[in-house]
């Protein structure tokens, strides 16, 4: 089996596998959130509320699909099509674990594994936001509009941010690859030699998914639905989806960059640790959205360029000093 085929069997295998945990996390979220307000969530469609997620999926392909009348036809489609395909092309270059042989062959964990690994994926990342901007654009609707400008603005200033934390990352590291930056942390995780640039890190990624308490693009009690407010059925469930694998996204990046990757006792395989730490990382995340309240948008901009940048520069400056002076 040459490597083409290699790379489109694992393609197909990532792909079920993330939309498999996309649709879990949708009823793990709807419980956990049950747990948190003391309420039992979901309970109807199956034993214990177990078949929600095929329920959901059901419905979103049965729905009308509804274009509004002055929409842009084409991109209108297309926006959603554009947020899922970045979504999941950031995973193209994620190690969910070490190499593996099989049948004498040395098969890789990733689909591709480019020198810089890291920026590809913080990259992919990025272009989520053109997707979004062109759903606001094209639906005709102030309130979409709206939406998408704050995403928009919103991913901007804190991509920044982003960007500069995991600086320190690749000085630790000396490497953009990220299997080189998990084996660089075999010995000591880079959280505890980066706690600021892990913060600064997770809180952008949470901002740059508009999860609570940063979900201004859509949020409802201004904006009905945002950027998504005039899609309907599988349209709609695809910038759920999108918004889904960014947060597994951010997750195995916080992952991988911070926590040792799959690194981890022998108890457990190696891709066993990885899964648990992005699945704690995705327990917190809906923690926040059940713990926090929206914050104001001017607030919300105030943090990312007045506090987040500030920081991530400053971190930038006292790693660099700390590798110049210890090595």
């Amino acid at each position: 089996m040459n490597d083409l085929w290699i790379s489109l069997v694992q393609s197909l295998i990532l792909i079920v596998a993330l939309l498999t945990v996309f649709a879990g996390m949708t009823l793990v979220e709807r419980k956990l959130l049950g747990y948190f307000h003391l309420r039992v969530g979901p309970t109807r469609t199956g034993p214990w509320g177990l078949a929600q997620p095929i329920a959901d999926a059901i419905k979103a392909f049965v729905k009308e699909d509804v274009i509004p009348a002055g929409a842009d036809k084409f991109v209108f489609r297309l926006a959603p099509v554009i947020s899922v395909f970045t979504a999941l092309a950031v995973w193209s270059v994620i190690p969910v674990g070490p190499p593996v042989e099989i049948g004498g062959r040395v098969i890789p964990l990733q689909v591709a594994d480019p020198a810089g690994g890291a920026l590809v994926a913080l990259a992919f990342t990025s272009l989520h936001i053109y997707g979004v901007s062109l759903a606001g654009w094209a639906s005709q609707s102030k309130y979409s509009l709206l939406g998408a400008m704050r995403a928009a603005a919103q991913l901007i200033s804190y991509e920044l941010s982003m960007a500069m934390s995991i600086l320190g990352v690749f000085m630790l590291a000396g490497s953009l690859r990220l299997a080189d930056i998990v084996a660089a942390q075999s010995d000591v995780a880079f959280i505890w030699l980066q706690p600021v640039g892990f913060l600064i890190f997770f809180i952008a990624g949470v901002a740059e998914v508009a999860r609570m308490p940063f979900d201004l693009p859509e949020a409802e009690t201004e904006l009905v639905a945002g950027y998504s407010t005039e899609y309907s059925g599988m349209r709609f469930a695809m910038f759920m989806m999108a918004e889904y694998l960014g947060m597994m996204s951010v997750s195995a990046m916080v992952t991988l960059l911070y926590l040792k990757g799959w690194h981890g006792p022998a108890f457990l395989p190696p891709v066993a640790w990885f899964l648990v730490k992005v699945a704690a990382l995705l327990f917190v995340f809906i923690w926040l959205r059940a713990t926090f309240v929206r914050v104001r948008y001017d607030r919300l901009m105030d943090f990312g360029w007045k506090v987040m940048l500030p920081l991530s520069f400053l971190n930038l400056v006292v790693t660099a000093a700390g590798v110049a002076l210890w090595g």
